[in-house]
């Protein structure tokens, strides 16, 4: 039988706060905190997210010279409508014409054509080559990506980590180059550049200089860092000195894979974009931004510490993909070839709700590995391995951080 009634049931005071007014109980104090620091979109207010193909399979491939076959096949060909479609293994979507489509690589000039294929970050540690026109490309999100066809890098961020399946948070990557819409599983990455680029614009020849052989035909602007001047402006401030765009984005980069952090606001980090907090330590300031740039170049595969890698590969094979699992510290990828010296946090790391080990296999599934897979494999292994020492580092001092904090 129940005894309760409304008279006798223990009640908790709610106090729903903007933005969310979220109707649970919340840490308010933990929160007021929290809600100091400086939101990451406020940080780099020129934002957006990564690019949508809506054909994959079409316009993306890992092997460069095979994506091109295949554009120039389409772009060459006699076929119809239909025929296209199935040739192609291109399914129709409402809103999108693939004669149209065709028409338009018609358009595109043949000295131009071959500059329409560029590398983008397709998944965590992941690289590949997209024809990038928007003949093809459903959502090229040009006011972004034009940013990442330049020198640059760029935070990739997710808004929810729960929405991808993961139970910490782990949707925080850098990148390079453009990226896909679908960088992380089951949603997308929110892009902040680093540098911002004013739009290339054709110069107008001058006949008395057309026989000056150094003379460009683009004209090139300062580029600008995305980076709030509020914040330069109080950094310099507080340290009483100049900071670097590229010190502010390493710093944050440090923050966001602090797991201290990401424990300790892991409830607020699941409702909106991350929050950074800024210490008045210059010092300390520049500590994290140097093990923040350490993380940037393993992630980018580009770190001299990836010349000596971890992950073996001793076995003599075929090299097929067969069903990759994990045993005693070697991830094997078939009956007799494997990695070895791979630690269980390793093969369990996770960015962006993926497990990343298993991903980069289970995606070669049934193909044969080349060699630069192989050395790329063993080059993700010791990243990882390295990740998670740096991030040890990083929360041995992060409770500074929260100890020296700035007004942002």
């Amino acid at each position: 039988m129940n005894n309760h009634n409304i008279k006798n049931v223990k009640w908790n005071k709610l106090e729903p706060n903007k933005e969310f007014y979220l109707f649970v109980p919340q840490n308010q104090k933990l929160q007021d905190s929290y809600r100091t620091f400086m939101k990451l979109t406020d940080i780099f207010p020129v934002n957006g997210v990564g690019m949508t193909t809506a054909r994959d399979e079409f316009v993306i491939d890992n092997d460069k010279k095979i994506l091109m076959n295949r554009i120039r096949l389409f772009k060459e060909s006699k076929l119809d409508d239909d025929s296209l479609h199935k040739f192609f293994n291109i399914s129709k979507k409402k809103g999108w014409d693939i004669r149209k489509a065709w028409q338009q690589l018609q358009d595109i000039p043949r000295e131009k054509f071959n500059a329409l294929f560029v590398d983008i970050t397709y998944r965590p540690f992941e690289n590949k080559t997209i024809f990038y026109h928007d003949s093809l490309v459903w959502r090229t999100v040009k006011k972004i990506m034009i940013h990442m066809l330049e020198e640059n890098v760029a935070l990739c961020v997710g808004r929810q980590f729960s929405v991808i399946g993961s139970d910490n948070y782990d949707i925080v990557f850098v990148i390079d180059k453009m990226v896909d819409f679908n960088v992380y599983r089951r949603g997308g990455g929110l892009v902040l550049p680093l540098y911002l680029y004013p739009e290339r614009k054709e110069k107008q020849k001058n006949p008395l200089m057309q026989m000056m052989m150094f003379e460009d035909e683009v004209e090139y602007k300062i580029r600008q860092p995305n980076i709030a001047k509020e914040l330069f402006e109080n950094l310099k401030s507080i340290f009483n000195k100049k900071v670097k765009p590229e010190e502010i984005f390493y710093y944050v980069y440090a923050i966001l894979y602090s797991n201290t952090y990401r424990t300790k606001y892991a409830e607020f980090l699941n409702m909106d974009f991350p929050r950074v907090p800024f210490t008045t330590d210059y010092e300390l300031f520049i500590q994290l931004g140097k093990l923040g740039k350490k993380l940037a170049d393993l992630h980018l595969l580009k770190s001299r510490e990836l010349d000596k890698t971890l992950g073996k590969y001793p076995i003599k094979g075929n090299h097929k993909v067969v069903k990759p699992y994990y045993e005693d510290e070697k991830v094997w990828i078939n009956k007799t070839q494997y990695f070895n010296n791979v630690k269980e946090d390793v093969w369990q790391y996770q960015v962006g709700g993926y497990q990343v080990c298993e991903k980069y296999l289970k995606d070669r599934k049934g193909r044969t590995l080349k060699h630069e897979e192989i050395i790329t494999y063993s080059k993700i292994i010791t990243a990882l391995s390295k990740t998670i020492d740096l991030q040890s580092e990083i929360d041995k001092i992060y409770d500074n951080v929260e100890k020296t904090l700035s007004a942002t």
